[in-house]
């Protein structure tokens, strides 16, 4: 068997591409230099985009990579927001055309100076933050290890470092498990001013001790999903249910999924989450690299675009580049 993630285990899937007009942004993959965690550089993203769909632009979203070293310590994610607006600018047709880099939001004393330096380094990129709330009490199943802390979304200071973000009309977006979903509604009710995303619909996990369990997820998943919601300071970016850590298997079949038996196994998802935020607060999605441990990028926005069908024009053209055009300020 090919072993997945490789462009030869990809291509066993070959299919046309679908609705190939459709303009998309695409608001969340990342990139990583030459021995970085995964192997997906500009020229990886570039093939990808270029494989069929209308990608017209993209946002590039934390992933600690190109990491600056030394003191002071807090400026190290500067590293990483250098990086990959040097990629942008450097890649054709500008296709990067945000990025959401990490800061420590609980670090009061640096915040200001660290989102400056973003701000300088990013070069009229840096669009928000993302400080990942992800935290699991077994973490051990995990092929992703989680990077937050019990109780980060409720720590005073972390609220007081979001809704800093909101004063300088930065996002924040939030990263965490499915069993969290309350806790970040909580935090979302209570920094009503930062527009908040959303990622990964709160990643229901599918490994590990919640193998099994998955309807039982699902269920609860909805209630919090309808839950968050609720809050207009919340928008919903769908996709990145291909992850190992989901637990649909993908990453170790003999062959990826097509895109009907993708949206067979995870429309659902979509649509429920589609249906409580509405087109204009939803953007689809691709997660690349990570999501190619499962299918390729042509399989994906073929079923994306499947599971957005019934809608309208101006529903579809929302979910597909409109909210993250607005969200991420990507006009300029």
């Amino acid at each position: 068997m090919p072993e997945p993630m490789t462009n030869e285990w990809l291509d066993q899937v070959a299919e046309d591409v679908v609705d190939p007009d459709q303009r998309i942004v695409d608001p969340h993959h990342h990139l990583w230099p030459v021995g970085g965690a995964m192997p997906y550089g500009l020229a990886e993203l570039t093939a990808d985009t270029s494989s069929g769909h209308a990608v017209e632009r993209t946002v590039f979203v934390e992933c600690r990579a190109a990491y600056r070293s030394g003191d002071p310590a807090y400026l190290a994610p500067t590293g990483e927001t250098e990086f990959v607006a040097g990629e942008a600018l450097a890649g054709p047709k500008r296709l990067i055309g945000g990025i959401v880099a990490h800061a420590d939001l609980t670090d009061a004393e640096h915040l200001d100076e660290l989102l400056d330096a973003h701000a300088e380094l990013g070069r009229g990129l840096f669009r928000g933050i993302r400080h990942s709330g992800a935290s699991d009490p077994h973490p051990e199943a995990l092929m992703i290890r989680p990077r937050g802390r019990e109780g980060l979304y409720a720590d005073p200071a972390f609220r007081s470092g979001v809704a800093r973000l909101g004063r300088r009309s930065l996002t924040y977006d939030t990263w965490h498990y499915h069993h969290q979903n309350g806790e970040f509604a909580a935090l979302a009710r209570a920094v009503p001013e930062t527009l908040m995303v959303l990622d990964h619909f709160g990643t229901p996990l599918g490994v590990g001790v919640y193998t099994d369990h998955r309807e039982e997820i699902f269920q609860q998943w909805r209630l919090d999903i309808a839950e968050i919601a609720k809050c207009e300071n919340v928008v919903a970016k769908l996709g990145g249910l291909a992850m190992p850590d989901n637990g649909f298997g993908w990453n170790e079949a003999e062959r990826p999924p097509t895109s009907d038996e993708f949206v067979a196994a995870q429309g659902p998802y979509y649509l429920h989450a589609i249906e409580c935020f509405g087109p204009d607060r939803c953007m689809f999605e691709s997660n690349f690299p990570v999501d190619r441990l499962s299918l390729s990028y042509r399989v994906l926005w073929n079923a994306l675009k499947k599971i957005a069908a019934p809608f309208s024009i101006d529903e579809r053209d929302a979910m597909f580049s409109g909210t993250a055009t607005r969200v991420y300020r990507l006009d300029g």
